[in-house]
């Protein structure tokens, strides 16, 4: 086991991440399994470095005094000449002049390159700026990678050419060394280090557990609401195993998949790019979410006229699922798979522990892609939120036809008109989904695969499934309470997440003028005012709100309407406590002086 060189609350000089500069910093402490200290800054940001980037303090003076001293060539090199005594006098009064210039120009020599360090300082940070769910800004304009690498050596060249005062022959060396070392810096900065140091989901264990957890709520609560009594004690009976499979069922879940997949590439809509990504690249996505939701749409009416039922999704409700949910574990292997063989620079953050069931579940590569198509982004809002709606439509029709309705009850009319709202708001924005942690930080694993394909659909559309079998009847009053409610979570909700979107894209947007914010080390900036000034996570209000508003229709008899609500708290606490990790890592003092600034979380008042 390697002898660690320095010791907690040491003062030591660490390089700054992805250049060849020095600050002062101090040893927070030492990870014995990655060798790597954590230190931390005089603004309190911190950073994990090798023990290679770190100097002693003394080494640095002591060079400092050695480039001040003259050389002795320089002092015993120059040519003697006769001159008279008058001009030697003159000559002296000249040189002490001289001198005196010299040690002035010195100084200023100083300065200026103390401030030239400081400006490629400013620049190498922004390479580093996540984007965590708090709503922030760069205040620094974005420049790739390898340009802000041939700057600075630029920049470091001009320093040793304009304002050494050492002899040209030690300057030549110095230069020369110099250079190899930012190429080298170069090389091994374009190999990003993405190794995972964090485990979430209590760890390895935790995600073992919750691959098979996960699939066993979901069939636990589609069995509990077949059931006339669902209650949580009243536990269903197991169904045998050959009923859940169905071939049939599971070609028509990929026909469903492939034919969004295919509505995806239609060349119609925008193409904008993405967050950049560690590398300096920007991805780029087409925007034609909602014109897909407008076809399939016009599908199912075509498929409705001609009398199609939309209830053989209900009747296979449990097949249907179970499908999905085998699609979403296969398509999982193969993410897993193709992603030992990606660069890994394109590796995710969060997912590279290099523990087979951790990755497995998290995902291993950020934004696997076959050429164009994204994998993850398409996963994120077709397949899985647009089939959302159909089922909801389908159980809106099963519940005329099981309960013998002319028309579908008020219940199910809000529930299916608030969901509606909310997946359509999600196509008519979906450019704003380029910012969420899913796109730029969570890799593309089991995690996400079964969220998107699996939870949302069959979990979110649990209240319209419930009120087949369980009739709520609700008075128009309390319809229109439930109403207000849903469009004042709607309100917080889109009125949080546009002032958020608007800040990341443009923060110098004429209409954002009047917010105030805190400045970072890292170049960007925390909203303090405006919907983000309220709580941390005023968009998370917003949702909670709106899932309140979705099983309020189905009554009071059962809790399981209202798991949605249960799991949601959950899960937004979850997020909130990870995001506030990770913002005060990064930011370190600035992080403080917000949650001073912006005490509550979620719940303005309480929490």
């Amino acid at each position: 086991m390697p002898v660690r060189r320095f010791a907690d609350g040491e003062v030591v000089m660490g390089r700054w991440p992805g250049s060849v500069l020095y600050y002062e910093v101090q040893v927070a402490s030492y990870n014995d399994l990655t060798h790597l200290y954590t230190v931390k800054y005089k603004d309190g940001t911190e950073l994990e470095l090798k023990e290679s980037d770190l100097r002693s303090v003394s080494s640095f003076k002591h060079r400092k005094s050695n480039s001040s001293s003259s050389s002795p060539s320089r002092r015993s090199g120059s040519r003697s000449r006769s001159r008279s005594p008058g001009r030697s006098a003159k000559g002296k009064r000249r040189s002490s002049s001289q001198s005196r210039e010299s040690k002035e120009e010195k100084k200023k020599t100083v300065r200026e390159t103390n401030l030239t360090f400081l400006k490629l300082s400013e620049n190498n940070t922004s390479r580093y700026n996540g984007e965590p769910d708090s709503t922030e800004r760069n205040d620094t304009s974005y420049k790739p990678l390898q340009q802000q690498k041939f700057e600075s050596e630029v920049e470091i060249r001009h320093v040793l050419d304009q304002y050494s005062l050492r002899p040209r022959r030690e300057k030549k060396i110095e230069e020369t060394f110099l250079e190899e070392r930012v190429f080298e810096m170069a090389k091994t900065t374009e190999k990003v280090s993405t190794q995972t140091k964090e485990l979430e989901f209590g760890g390895r264990i935790g995600a073992f557990c919750m691959i098979f957890f996960l699939p066993a709520t979901v069939f636990y609560l589609l069995l509990m609401c077949k059931q006339e009594d669902p209650s949580v004690m009243n536990f269903p009976p197991l169904p045998a195993l050959g009923s859940l499979w169905e071939t049939r069922v599971f070609g028509v879940f990929l026909l469903w998949f492939f034919v969004q997949a295919l509505f995806s590439l239609l060349p119609v809509g925008k193409v904008v790019e993405g967050l950049p990504l560690l590398n300096g690249r920007r991805l780029k996505y087409r925007i034609n979410g909602f014109y897909a939701f407008v076809l399939t749409v016009a599908a199912v009416g075509t498929s409705l006229y001609f009398e199609i039922e939309l209830h053989y999704l209900y009747d296979h409700f449990l097949q249907f699922a179970v499908s999905a949910a085998t699609f979403s574990v296969l398509l999982s292997i193969y993410l897993y798979a193709r992603s030992l063989k990606a660069p890994k620079e394109e590796l995710s953050p969060g997912g590279n522990s290099g523990n087979f069931v951790y990755d497995f579940f998290i995902g291993r590569e950020l934004n696997p892609r076959i050429g164009n198509f994204d994998l993850k982004y398409f996963c994120e809002l077709r397949p899985g939120l647009i089939g959302w709606v159909i089922i909801n439509l389908a159980m809106l029709l099963a519940e005329m036809k099981v309960q013998d309705r002319n028309m579908p009850s008020l219940s199910m009319i809000l529930v299916n008109s608030f969901q509606l709202l909310y997946v359509v708001d999600a196509l008519w924005n979906e450019d704003a989904i380029l910012t969420t942690m899913d796109i730029t930080h969570d890799g593309f694993g089991f995690m996400l695969a079964f969220g998107d394909l699996v939870w949302v659909p069959f979990i979110y559309s649990l209240q319209a499934f419930y009120l087949v079998s369980h009739p709520s009847e609700i008075s128009w009053p309390t319809a229109s309470a439930i109403i207000i409610l849903n469009i004042f979570g709607y309100y917080i909700f889109r009125g949080a997440n546009s002032q958020k979107n608007a800040f990341r894209r443009n923060p110098k947007d004429p209409k954002l003028a009047h917010l105030k914010c805190i400045p970072t080390a890292a170049g960007k900036s925390l909203l303090i005012t405006g919907w983000w000034g309220l709580v941390r996570h005023p968009n998370y209000l917003g949702d909670l709100i709106m899932a309140l508003a979705w099983s309020l229709p189905c009554g009071f008899n059962h809790i399981l309407p209202y798991f949605y609500v249960l799991y949601f708290t959950c899960l937004l606490i979850h997020r909130e406590n990870r995001d506030g990790h990770q913002c005060k890592k990064k930011y370190g003092l600035a992080w403080e002086r917000y949650c001073q600034r912006v005490p509550y979380r979620i719940f303005p008042y309480i929490y």
